[in-house]
């Protein structure tokens, strides 16, 4: 059973993802919040493994509670809930230790999908956030070619990339020709190799480090 909690300072909105997600067999809602300190105070109480959250909420907002979620001891999975155009902090909230994004629109089954990928230890962005957040590094300078990229063999970084750009380990099997057993070694080694947590921050990783260039998607050096 995946174990639930839901942190957003609408009512309305809690009451809404419990109704979802209370006719699904294999979730259960433990808890909800209604701001970021009073999720601290659940997910402590409740113990879930995922964690819906809000970014924008009063007295403590998503993107602290996010950094502090992380810090726990036993953290659970985050995954920020966003209405995408009144959120500026959605970089922020990666790097804080989300583990995918979904916006509020989406429909029911995606949010359930969302769920049991991210408790299964994967994660995910929805592809409208994704873009979001790759826009972001628009703003900023062309990093230097990072010294952890000789620790990857030439395969290992052929599959960064594709992270980078959001493939799945299926489309990333197919684009290199290899299997998927074979894939989710390489993903495992570069997440090693990199001290990395999942796969948001491989992307965050790749983008920041000049791994995949800025506005056409390309890797670096093609």
């Amino acid at each position: 059973m995946i174990r639930v909690a839901i942190a957003d300072d609408q009512a309305m909105i809690r009451a809404g993802l419990r109704m979802v997600l209370e006719t699904e067999e294999d979730i259960t809602v433990v808890g909800e919040a209604c701001d970021g300190a009073d999720a601290l105070t659940v997910v402590r109480r409740t113990t879930p493994d995922v964690v819906l959250l809000d970014i924008a909420m009063p007295r403590m907002d998503g993107l602290t509670a996010a950094e502090r979620l992380a810090a726990l001891p036993e953290a659970p999975r985050v995954i920020v809930l966003t209405t995408f155009d009144s959120d500026e902090n959605l970089y922020a909230a990666l790097r804080a230790g989300a583990s995918g994004f979904l916006l509020k629109v989406s429909p029911p089954e995606q949010l359930v999908t969302a769920i049991r990928v991210v408790a299964s230890g994967a994660s995910l962005l929805d592809p409208a956030v994704t873009t979001r957040v790759i826009a972001a590094f628009t703003r900023q300078p062309a990093p230097r070619t990072p010294p952890e990229l000789d620790r990857l063999t030439p395969r290992e970084l052929e599959v960064l990339r594709l992270l980078g750009r959001g493939l799945s380990n299926v489309e990333i099997a197919e684009r290199l020709g290899l299997g998927d057993a074979t894939v989710k070694t390489h993903v495992a080694r570069v997440l090693m190799k990199l001290d990395l947590r999942d796969r948001v921050q491989a992307v965050i990783w790749a983008y920041e480090n000049g791994v995949i260039r800025v506005g056409d998607g390309s890797p670096s050096g093609e």
